[in-house]
């Protein structure tokens, strides 16, 4: 009869056992990272009787957790990425909202300083005309202005929660190896600590949330984590650090570095991965500085084209123009750490309609330089400095170079939050032409002068010059000051005809003897004379971003962004789905089902219900026995 009894004893306690799982498994239904557990039953074993083999019951054998390794790897490393793409989108949207279209956006604060020289071309003597373009001048570059520190707060931002992140990451790291000792603490036993598992698998996948992380299982059931390929954040029951450093070269770009022991080794942003780390140095070090180059770039270009175009100029009490805006000052060459030569370099720009949106690094040789364009890596082999490359003069004010010497350059850093109006009165405008064009009283054709402006700086700017027409249609060109003259020069109507230093554009068709002479303004004629407004204005159409007028350099820049931000937006709806379908296929095998969990309570419940009824009958058999002995 004992027998009988123990096999009911163990079936009851055994049945409990599993109802008491089941309902764990209830209870933590909405756990985040619980892994389902199970009970695995076993026979008792048997004893031998005289008649044959008897079982002794059933008993526990161990409690595991329904888990795939595979799939929580796929589900956590899915999930690092989407969190870089979705960080980032979200940067980036911030970063749109900095650069408005229509009436309150950059493009038509531009244009509308640019078309306000149109009533000074109108209108030379006009001071209210003069006045708004002074004020649409200031205007824009008070938005540009504002644009630019609105751009360094949100990097300053962005830092900030870098540095917030990597503290967290920190934390998680020490968290991961105190459950790694406490895994290594429960290996004397048979059993798996499943909860342990749980918890490591959910600091696991947490970690990954911030950084990309390769783990490598140990024996004793302990993960060592890697960040940035190969340097270990967890080593067993050991945790080391990330920090936010800055770049030996550039203080002001900042990176990840692993921290060992006191020795700090920093982490390319390629080796990142995922995780929102990731995305903020993508957005940090790539997307940030982007859109502020070609931000500076649109305030330098903008400056230096109206600076030298007004400085060819006359204002209105007959003084030679001088700079319309404060003239932007060429950006010092910032260099590396392990330079041995004494050199200074630094960068000014040599054609505004050159310019590349871009930093560049340049790196000294035996024989000259090597000009890296860091926004595509393109290398240029070059002579001895000075050298200019995209619209940019690279050139040392003191000092001397040596081989392996480097120096990194950011022309466009500071452009823009630090651009601003130089002129203060409206008479100060250099509306009018240095020279003035007088058509031949024997003109017999119906040409006539559509533009004429000086475009350059030269000693005979002023020199009287004559153009005349020839039967077959081409034109000479004769300086008696200088004492030169060319002949056989073709005319094509609207092309501009340049000469010392001054471009005439004429429209029509020329007739034999047809002429025109150029020479310098008459003293007096300012107040009618409005040439250089002109030329200001044509600006306007100037190709000046990669081929695209300055007019529509903001449409460029916003045309810029826009693609970044779709192309985020698209890898961040296409990661966020991957990990939404690789968390469901983990949560498939590891979730709880409450319907499944239900049928199983019953299965259970029913077996505990037949157990003690199997232990009353024993029960009741073995005091009949008594009963029946006792007599």
């Amino acid at each position: 009869m004992s027998g009988a009894l123990n096999i009911a004893t163990r079936a009851l306690n055994t049945n409990l056992a599993a109802l008491q799982v089941i309902g764990n498994n209830i209870a933590n239904v909405n756990t985040e990272g619980y892994s389902r557990q199970n009970v695995l039953l076993q026979s008792s074993g048997y004893q031998e009787f005289g008649n044959g083999f008897f079982g002794k019951g059933v008993e526990i054998a161990t409690v595991t957790r329904s888990h795939s390794a595979y799939l929580t790897r796929e589900a956590i490393l899915s999930q690092s990425v989407a969190s870089a793409d979705g960080l980032r989108l979200s940067k980036l949207r911030q970063m749109e909202d900095l650069f408005p279209t229509g009436e309150a956006g950059l493009g038509s604060a531009m244009n509308s300083m640019l078309n306000a020289w149109a009533d000074v071309a109108a209108a030379p003597s006009n001071l209210t005309a003069r006045v708004v373009v002074l004020a649409r001048a200031d205007e824009l570059a008070a938005r540009l202005r504002n644009t630019a520190s609105q751009l360094d707060q949100q990097k300053q931002g962005a830092v900030l929660q870098a540095e917030g992140t990597v503290t967290t990451v920190n934390r998680l790291a020490q968290d991961l190896a105190s459950v790694n000792q406490r895994i290594i603490e429960t290996q004397g036993s048979a059993n798996t600590p499943n909860d342990l598992f749980d918890q490591r698998d959910q600091l696991l996948s947490e970690l990954n949330k911030y950084i990309q992380t390769s783990n490598v299982p140990g024996q004793d059931g302990t993960v060592s984590v890697f960040v940035g390929g190969s340097q270990p954040l967890v080593l067993g029951r050991n945790a080391n650090q990330l920090a936010v450093t800055s770049d030996p070269i550039d203080p002001a770009r900042k990176g990840l570095s692993f921290v060992q022991s006191g020795v700090t080794t920093p982490l390319s942003d390629n080796t990142l991965g995922g995780g929102e780390l990731a995305g903020l140095m993508t957005f940090l070090n790539q997307d940030l500085p982007d859109m502020q180059n070609q931000l500076g770039r649109m305030a330098l270009a903008l400056a230096t084209a109206v600076n030298q175009q007004h400085r060819l100029g006359v204002d209105l009490n007959g003084v030679a123009g001088t700079d319309f805006f404060v003239p932007p000052s060429a950006a010092t060459g910032l260099p590396a750490p392990t330079n041995t030569g004494s050199a200074t370099a630094q960068v000014r720009v040599n054609d505004p309609a050159a310019l590349r949106a871009s930093d560049y690094e340049l790196r000294v040789n035996a024989t000259g330089v090597d000009v890296i364009r860091l926004s595509d890596g393109l290398s240029t082999s070059m002579g001895p400095l000075p050298v200019t490359l995209d619209g940019l003069t690279f050139e040392l004010p003191s000092g001397a170079v040596a081989p392996g010497d480097r120096f990194v350059f950011q022309p466009y850093a500071s452009a823009a939050r630090n651009i601003s109006l130089s002129l203060a009165a409206p008479d100060q405008l250099a509306a009018a032409s240095p020279v003035l064009v007088t058509p031949g009283l024997g003109n017999a054709s119906g040409m006539s002068v559509e533009r004429l402006s000086a475009v350059s700086p030269s000693a005979s700017l002023t020199n009287p010059v004559t153009i005349s027409f020839q039967a077959d249609g081409t034109y000479t060109v004769v300086d008696p000051v200088a004492g030169t003259s060319s002949s056989g020069n073709a005319y094509i109507a609207g092309q501009p005809i340049n000469v010392n230093g001054w471009s005439l554009t004429l429209r029509g068709s020329p007739t034999a003897g047809d002429s025109f002479e150029v020479a310098g303004a008459p003293a007096g004629s300012t107040r009618q004379n409005a040439g250089n407004a002109g030329a200001i204005l044509a600006l306007r159409e100037q190709p000046t971003f990669e081929g695209v007028p300055l007019a529509d350099g903001y449409t460029s820049l916003f045309s810029s962004l826009g693609t970044k931000v779709q192309s985020a937006r698209f890898a961040a709806d296409f990661t966020a789905q991957v990990a939404t379908s690789a968390e469901s296929a983990r949560a498939g095998v590891s979730g709880v089902n409450l319907d499944e969990e239900a049928a199983r309570l019953l299965q259970f419940q029913q077996s505990y219900q037949a157990a003690a009824k199997f232990l009353q009958i024993a029960q009741s058999t073995f005091d009949t026995l008594l009963q029946t002995v006792g007599r």
